[in-house]
Formats: C-alpha cells, structure tokens, sequence
C-alpha cells in the first residue's frame, strides 16, 4: 500500500469535531489527545539539551573505549565471530520480531511499520554502559556497535523492503543516513581515543573509566528524562502498541541469549549479545519517523519509540539487578567452600582419621 493510502485511515472528521477540546494551536487533536507545534522554547531547549547529552554521551564513550584493549578489539575483527553472531541477532532476530508481533496483534498498517522501524534499527549506545555492569566482553560491545551502526546503511533499507511490502512502499521511509553516519562518528572518534589512553596509560583509564560508567549510569536516566519533558501535550496510543513494545525489548534479550549460547559464545560474551540485541537505537527511530510521516500519521504511533525505550531500560536494569544478585551469592558461596577448605586443611591429621596415627606419621 502506498503512503497516502495509510494517511486515509485517520479520521479528519473526528478531528474537528474534538478541536475544541485542544488548544487553538494545536496541529493535531482527537480528544483530549493533542499534538502541539514546537514553540521556540521548546526548540531552544531541544538545542540546548542536546548538545549538552552529545557532550556526555561523547565523554562516556570515551571512558567506555578506556576499557578495551587494542589487541582483544582487533582479535574480535580478525577473527568477528561474536560479531557475526550479533548481526544475526540485530539484523534476522529483531526485524523477524517485529514482523511477527506486527502480524500476532494485528495492528494498523501505519503502527505495523514503525514497530518494524524499530526493529531495523542497528544497537544504541546505551548497551555498552549496561554491559560493562554486567562484566560483559567490552571488546565485543564496542565492536558490536560499531559494526551495526556501519552495516544499517545498508541493511536497514533491505530489511525494511523485504518487511514492509504488505504494508507500505519501502520508498516512503525516509531513512536519515546524515544521522546514522553523525552516530557512527560520535562512537568511533571517543572510543578510539579511549583506547589509545588504555594503550598509553592503562592506570588512568582506570579512574576514567570508573568515573565514565557512574556518568554513564546518569545519562541513561537523564535521557529518558528529557524525552519525557520535550514532549508537550497528551498522547493516547494503542494499548496492543503497549503490549509490543514491553513484549519485543524482553524478545530481543531473551532471543540474543539463546542466539548467542547455541552459538557457543562463553557466558560474559552472551549476556553482551544479549544487551546489544535487545537495547536499539530508539532515538534513529523517532528521527525516521518524522521525517517519513505526516502529522496525522504520526498521531497513531509516534510515542512507540518511547514506550519501547522505557521497557528497553526497564528490563536492562532488571538484568542488571539479577546478575548483581547472582554475583553476589556467588562470591559468598565460592568465599565460604574456599573458608572450609583451609579449616580442613589446618586440622591435625588425628583429627581428621579419627585419632588414628598410622606407623608411617610416628
């Protein structure tokens, strides 16, 4: 179907009726749901808190990168494995995903084709952070990125070709390559510096990287944050977008860990595919979107972006918390059969045999 045919399916009628529930500079209004245009404020806190999240999220890459050795990182190219592994997750499992969630809820034709938007979308950076709490393979997390972001350009457009026919002409989805390109620059330039500074000075990436993955932590939170305040008005979405978005975050991890397990990836290596499938690139996403859809497309699932990056960090920070548990549980069982194994080793031998001293020990 074609883009237009998709645009038919809003109700302008409804509109008008409810445009006196909105504001009178509302563009879009069904209800008590409205969309604003963006008022300078607006735009100007959008510039100003961008650059300032750029900067940070440029400095915690950077702290990231002074946790990969240099010949670990070039081991995982020479020899890309677990990168392979990871493409097959990020570019087969997700897209498949979403096409088969899209098809189990039966939504619309507009919200099917943001859901499988998302699920093109290559790895966000916020894995690489995750990942170094949950000791995963920093080496592949970065290389994992890095590769995705590269191989979206292309893969992004075949996906979406072979995906969305049913829906809507793959032509329509404008994808923003400038975008891509900018992320894949603001990942590789911090990291390589970062490597370089483990490679020169491997003491003081130590304190960089400690401080970068508290900073790190902070800007996960700060950004879901300000995605909250630079939305303006009420927005009611479809409660099966709902369910999808909580649904395909938790797939993505669960189907990246089974992936890469079949695969015979080692546990540290699994729980990093894992993050790098499940967490996307939620913010490739919205910009896709708005640059491919009307206003009154975009009325019908633009928040999907959102709600998929809530449950993405959501369920992040749950296995976050349970390996924390497990790790903690396991220091104390392997501390407390390392306590009895020296108790046993310092008894008396009479002690142990039960008083019995043979001739050999007299």
């Amino acid at each position: 179907m074609q883009t237009n045919f998709l645009s038919q399916q809003f109700n302008a009628g409804s509109l008008a009726e409810n445009s006196t529930a909105c504001p009178a500079n509302a563009t879009i209004c069904d209800g008590t749901s409205c969309v604003l245009p963006e008022d300078n404020f607006n735009r100007t806190l959008s510039v100003v808190l961008s650059t300032i999240l750029t900067i940070m999220l440029a400095l915690v890459m950077f702290s990231m990168g002074c946790n990969v050795e240099l010949k670990n990182f070039l081991c995982h190219l020479k020899r890309p494995w677990g990168i392979f592994v990871g493409f097959l997750c990020q570019f087969g499992i997700m897209p498949l995903t979403a096409f088969l969630l899209s098809l189990a809820f039966n939504i619309l034709p507009i919200q099917a084709v943001v859901v499988m938007i998302m699920g093109c979308c290559p790895g966000g950076t916020a894995s690489n952070v995750i990942a170094y709490w949950v000791d995963g393979d920093m080496d592949l997390s970065i290389s994992m990125t890095t590769c995705s972001t590269l191989l979206a350009m292309g893969m992004m457009p075949l996906c979406l070709f072979i995906y969305t026919k049913m829906w809507t002409d793959s032509d329509a989805i404008v994808l923003p390559y400038d975008s891509i390109g900018l992320s894949l620059v603001a990942l590789v330039i911090p990291v390589s510096f970062g490597i370089f500074v483990n490679h020169k000075w491997p003491s003081k990436a130590k304190i960089i990287l400690k401080v970068g993955s508290i900073v790190g932590a902070v800007l996960i939170v700060l950004i879901a944050i300000v995605g909250g305040i630079l939305y303006k008005g009420s927005w009611i979405i479809s409660p099966k977008l709902w369910i999808i978005g909580t649904i395909f975050p938790a797939a993505g991890y669960s189907l990246g860990f089974l992936l890469a397990r079949i695969a015979g990836l080692s546990w540290h290596r699994c729980r990093t595919v894992s993050l790098e499938t499940g967490m996307q690139n939620t913010q490739l996403c919205s910009t896709i979107v708005q640059l491919s859809f009307t206003p009154e497309q975009l009325e019908l699932m633009f928040t999907f972006p959102l709600v998929y990056s809530i449950f993405q960090l959501l369920f992040a920070l749950l296995i976050l918390g349970g390996y924390r548990l497990y790790r903690r549980h396991r220091l104390k069982t392997k501390t407390d059969v390392e306590k009895t194994a020296q108790e046993e080793d310092s008894k008396p031998s009479a002690n142990i045999n039960g008083g019995y001293i043979s001739d050999e020990m007299k």
